[in-house]
């Protein structure tokens, strides 16, 4: 039996996410609290508009996710960390007979150590997603993140030096055992190695390099780069470095990349310093492709190339920075679960549908 990861352009059954939780956002104001729920339910709110939306959220939330969700949005509660769906989830696969499968990684929380520290419950969240599924489980014992990863769907997948052969997540592995895990577990065939992230994204609110931030494959052949423009961003090098990795590779069936650069964002800091916004960060879903904006005067270049892309979609932009200031985008907080030739029916053990509001009150979730 071979497994595989359908390309993300592949009609998809639904999208998985989850709801933030109050104690990671604690130690921010009011209004930075519901700024994060608001733009997290945005998203669920607009990708509804193309396809089925389940977000996981954890008891205590209840409250907070019905006064934000769309009552088309489905609800299914389990016990969580934090919310960056992509990362805690399962990679979906298909078989050759269309069945689902769905990969557990090992998530330690980015390999991170300290404050940071403590995933227990999200570890748990790919075998319980994919339960709900209906998918068929696949272990694995590679510490890794969906977002650390992207594939073309034909074999071929972009991962990163500083990733998936990180100290903090599989310090005795070599790039020749993770292809092999890649191989066995999504079908990939074809590995490019990039040998880092963006600058911000090794800061402690980051992953350590993941692809999904830097570069994606639209369709056979093609891949969008990020290309921070502005020399004196600690990004400009690293992108010069990232299209030089594209340019002397192929992909799985030995075909040159098509080689696209989508210009950063022309901000370059906030009040961390300078910025890792990035237009690759997208989610492409039935239709449409839900796109981060930043109030910035590239957001409508960015919406251009996204649109000539991926042909036929709808392309629907929403604010990212609050996203983007706890460490990831769009793309991070959704997961896609592809169609299958056989329809199954979801297992939502302990289903509760919620029913939406405002998203305005900052009481704690029901408690």
């Amino acid at each position: 039996m071979t497994w595989r990861t359908p390309s993300e352009t592949a009609l998809q059954a639904q999208t998985w996410m989850a709801f933030p939780m109050s104690d990671r956002l604690s130690d921010e104001t009011t209004e930075e609290r519901r700024s994060a729920r608001a733009t997290w339910a945005a998203v669920a709110n607009a990708v509804v508009d193309f396809q089925p939306v389940t977000v996981v959220v954890d008891p205590a939330e209840r409250g907070a996710a019905a006064r934000c969700l769309s009552r088309r949005v489905t609800v299914i509660e389990a016990p969580l960390n934090d919310a960056w769906m992509r990362d805690i989830g399962p990679t979906f696969v298909l078989d050759e007979a269309g069945r689902l499968g769905a990969v557990d990684w090992v998530f330690n929380g980015w390999g991170w150590t300290g404050p940071r520290s403590g995933w227990d419950k999200d570890n748990r969240i790919g075998r319980f997603v994919g339960q709900a599924a209906g998918a068929e489980y696949i272990g694995s014992q590679l510490v890794n993140e969906g977002g650390g990863i992207n594939v073309d769907g034909n074999g071929t997948v972009l991962l990163t030096d500083t990733v998936q052969l990180d100290s903090g997540r599989n310090p005795r592995l070599s790039r020749q055992q993770v292809e092999a895990e890649m191989r066995r577990t999504i079908g990939a065939t074809n590995a490019v190695w990039l040998p880092y992230g963006l600058a911000r994204d090794y800061e402690p609110a980051g992953t350590r390099g993941h692809v999904d931030i830097v570069a994606t494959i639209p369709s056979p052949g093609t891949v969008l780069v990020h290309d921070q423009r502005d020399p004196s961003h600690p990004d400009h090098e690293r992108c010069a470095r990232l299209r030089r990795v594209f340019e002397e590779s192929t992909d799985a069936a030995g075909r040159s990349w098509k080689v696209l650069s989508v210009p950063a964002p022309k901000v370059l800091r906030d009040y961390d310093g300078f910025v890792d916004y990035s237009y690759i960060n997208h989610a492409v879903v039935n239709g449409a492709v839900i796109a981060c904006s930043f109030d910035d005067p590239n957001d409508a270049v960015a919406v251009e190339i996204l649109g000539t892309m991926y042909p036929g979609r709808t392309v629907v932009t929403i604010d990212a920075r609050p996203l983007f200031a706890r460490g990831g985008g769009i793309h991070c907080i959704t997961q896609q679960q592809p169609a299958t030739r056989a329809r199954s029916v979801p297992n939502f053990t302990g289903l509760n549908v919620l029913h939406p509001g405002d998203c305005t009150s900052d009481s704690a979730a029901g408690r």
